[in-house]
């Protein structure tokens, strides 16, 4: 019985090895025959035998960390050969398979979205690498920190904010991340959202600076409130009497504000009765 068994266990082995030894041997011969391709004629060829991640951490016996050590390396060098112009077809392809081989490896998920960004000029698959950094690292604040930074660079602000949001929630992420997103909230007009945070950081912190920049912020917050606010007013004072106010003080006695804002200092916004312009008395970041 013994013996029976141990023939069978035997075959089985026998069989695992020419299995892995056939896929080896038909690897090896794709890559040459993709090397007898000229290179002018398909630039980058080489990245067809690169398999899927998922499968080649099975042909790893172990060392998969190792492998995705060797696969970022040649992909540096492959994303820096500017000879190959359709280089950026496979980069969500290339650094998936070192997530796969790797999960907790977090420098190739930074430099993946670094050539997006400024290599491929693709902001949308940036993000794709970092929220996959993200996924499957969710205790690293890096990641929607680094696409916040990214999305607030193009100017979406909507977008930033979002990624701060993510960063804010992770143990450990910087205070500046909380800031980022107050600012971008400002960015949308997002006024009580953005001035609840700034006074949540200015009533907290410890930092004087801190302290100060969001006090300057406060300001910046309340005086673009308080300036739309009487703006509105004098526009419905204008549609009512076909004239601007010749004070402020008019917008209240016509009963279109009920009492005048003053900036956070206690002071009046200063009004240009020839143009309508309001203007706060002091400017925020100078204060």
């Amino acid at each position: 019985m013994k013996t029976a068994s141990a023939r069978k266990k035997g075959s089985a082995t026998l069989l695992i090895v020419l299995l892995l030894f056939l896929s080896c041997a038909g690897i090896i011969w794709v890559k040459l025959a993709v090397e007898r391709v000229p290179r002018k004629k398909i630039p980058g060829a080489s990245i067809i035998y690169i398999p899927s991640g998922k499968y080649l951490k099975y042909a790893t016996f172990g060392y998969s960390s190792l492998v995705a050590d060797l696969v970022y390396l040649w992909a540096i060098q492959y994303y820096t050969t500017y000879t190959i112009v359709d280089r950026f077809q496979n980069l969500e392809h290339i650094f998936s398979i070192i997530a796969e081989l790797d999960p907790r490896y977090t420098d190739p998920y930074e430099i993946g979205a670094l050539i997006a960004v400024n290599e491929a000029k693709d902001l949308k698959l940036a993000f794709k690498i970092l929220d996959m950094g993200l996924a499957k690292n969710p205790d690293q604040w890096i990641f929607p920190f680094e696409a916040g930074h990214y999305a607030q660079r193009a100017r979406d602000y909507e977008t930033a904010r979002k990624y701060y949001e993510k960063t804010m929630r992770i143990p450990g992420a910087p205070d500046i991340a909380k800031r980022l997103y107050a600012a971008a909230g400002f960015r949308v007009m997002d006024l009580k959202e953005s001035w609840e945070t700034w006074l949540e950081i200015y009533n907290t912190t410890q930092d004087k600076r801190a302290k100060k920049i969001a006090g300057k912020h406060l300001y910046q917050v309340k005086a673009t409130s308080d300036t739309n606010l009487l703006k509105e007013a004098v526009r419905q004072f204008g549609e009512k009497y076909q004239r601007l106010p010749a004070a402020l003080e008019d917008l209240v006695r016509a009963g279109l504000i009920s009492s005048l804002p003053r900036d956070l200092d206690g002071k009046d916004y200063i009004y240009y009765p020839k143009t309508g312009e309001i203007k706060a008395p002091s400017v925020w970041w100078k204060r």
